[in-house]
């Protein structure tokens, strides 16, 4: 799971929260406007498609009369935002949402929605900087607008600005306490080392979400994740049952479990959950995780298939800007994706495309030192991860690798401790890792 979809993810449920569950269904194409695509599968019969086809269907009723309603059309494009993140087809909605909100600024340049939605976009896209420029310009427009501060939250913390993000953070919490602002709490407190305090923070923002709703049972998702960090596989699948009970056939979900699987050692079942999940939205994190599984169930020829897919998926996207703005930056993600094909080459070109945009940022210091320390550049490697750990985070993958680095850099006894505390902290850790680090997790 991305898990970083968990800020912008959820914070669209202050923006036009009516359209939260919105969805589409039209075949006709409408002059200006971007038309829907039809849902699938379990995603078309559930009673939201139902229930909010109609209100679709009057939005686009006012756009026929009035091209101009720049209102409908706002709530048109949220409706977008929110597709995307229940089907997973962002290479569409996010440039449709795009091209609506992009004609209401040009009419409505102080349009506080339109620029709060333009920026939550772009934070979806990973295009970290603009979403920066376009949330400042909003703040400016509303300065008491909670929202506004989990937008720069979000920015600044992807920009590797940790210390204005719990600015912004604290700013937002105090303003209005709710799912979205104790998600950004959750999230600063895991990344600056404090589990217990990020569980807390995840548990209240699940408390304050409406049950069933995509947002509540994402943010379940992220809960049931600081659980399986912590070495608590039963408390993750646990959560991920309830959000099936909440919302039946939620993607995330299913392959919740094929992780509780993963973490019993059930291969089979684990990649059957996720075969399931993978056939019901478009989502490159399900097909990743499966090229891990076949390999662990010896199903190779699977495995290079998989990880061949997993690129097809993000490349196009990450890559094409011809449409001014419009792709999907993915860059870590591909690096990730090209070091299990053992192209450590092209692993090198995306962590470092990367590292270039946000070079404070943890995650990314963490891939390229990852991507350095497979290409046996170790001195380098450890430069990485040192600034990949400044937060003082424990996740235990960080560490591993922080580990397995400094012990191929020379600092065999500190190397070691960081290994096993990796193991200490989450003994389901990745069966892949772990078993890279086993000869030093048996050493004494």
């Amino acid at each position: 799971m991305g898990k970083k979809k968990l800020l912008y993810s959820i914070l669209f449920t202050g923006v036009g929260i009516m359209l939260a569950v919105i969805l589409l269904f039209s075949k006709e194409k409408q002059e200006g406007i971007p038309t829907f695509r039809e849902r699938h599968g379990s995603l078309a019969l559930s009673g939201e498609w139902l229930n909010t086809k109609k209100v679709i269907e009057g939005l686009l009723a006012q756009l026929r009369k009035n091209p101009d309603d720049y209102k409908a059309m706002l709530q048109l494009a949220q409706a977008y935002i929110q597709e995307a993140r229940i089907t997973g087809d962002h290479a569409y909605y996010d440039k449709a949402s795009l091209e609506l909100l992009d004609r209401i600024l040009a009419k409505e340049k102080n349009n506080f929605d339109a620029r709060c939605c333009k920026a939550t976009v772009l934070l979806s896209q990973h295009h970290f900087t603009e979403a920066l420029e376009e949330a400042k310009t909003a703040q400016k427009l509303n300065e008491h607008s909670a929202f506004i501060y989990g937008l720069l939250c979000d920015a600044q913390l992807e920009l590797g600005n940790y210390d204005e993000a719990v600015k912004m953070s604290d700013k937002m919490i105090s303003m209005r306490p709710d799912i979205r602002s104790y998600s950004r709490v959750s999230y600063l407190r895991e990344i600056h080392g404090d589990m217990p305090g990020a569980i807390e923070a995840m548990k209240l923002a699940v408390a304050a979400g409406y049950p069933g709703l995509e947002q509540t049972e994402w943010s379940r998702m992220i809960l049931a994740h600081l659980y399986e960090n912590t070495g608590m596989p039963d408390s993750a699948e646990q959560q991920y049952k309830i959000a099936l009970a909440e919302r039946p056939d939620y993607a995330f979900a299913v392959a919740g479990l094929g992780r509780a699987a993963r973490m019993k050692g059930n291969f089979k079942e684990a990649i059957a959950q996720y075969e399931k999940a993978k056939d019901m939205i478009i989502e490159y994190a399900f097909s990743d995780d499966l090229t891990d599984l076949y390999l662990l169930n010896n199903e190779k020829a699977k495995s290079a298939a998989s990880a061949e897919k997993v690129i097809a998926m993000l490349g196009p996207g990450s890559d094409d800007e011809s449409e001014e703005g419009h792709g999907h930056y993915a860059d870590r993600e591909l690096a990730y994706a090209y070091l299990k094909t053992g192209n450590t080459d092209k692993a090198l070109e995306h962590a470092l495309t990367e590292y270039g945009r946000r070079p404070m940022n943890i995650d990314a210091c963490e891939a390229l030192a990852w991507v350095c320390y497979k290409r046996s550049e170790f001195a380098e490697a450890n430069k990485l991860i040192n600034t990949a750990m400044r937060t003082n985070s424990q996740n235990p993958v960080l560490l591993c690798r922080a580990g397995l680095i400094k012990i191929k850099a020379g600092e065999q006894a500190a190397g070691i401790a960081l290994v096993k505390k990796a193991a200490e902290l989450n003994p389901f850790m990745d069966p892949l890792l772990k078993k890279e680090a086993a000869p030093y997790l048996a050493s004494k």
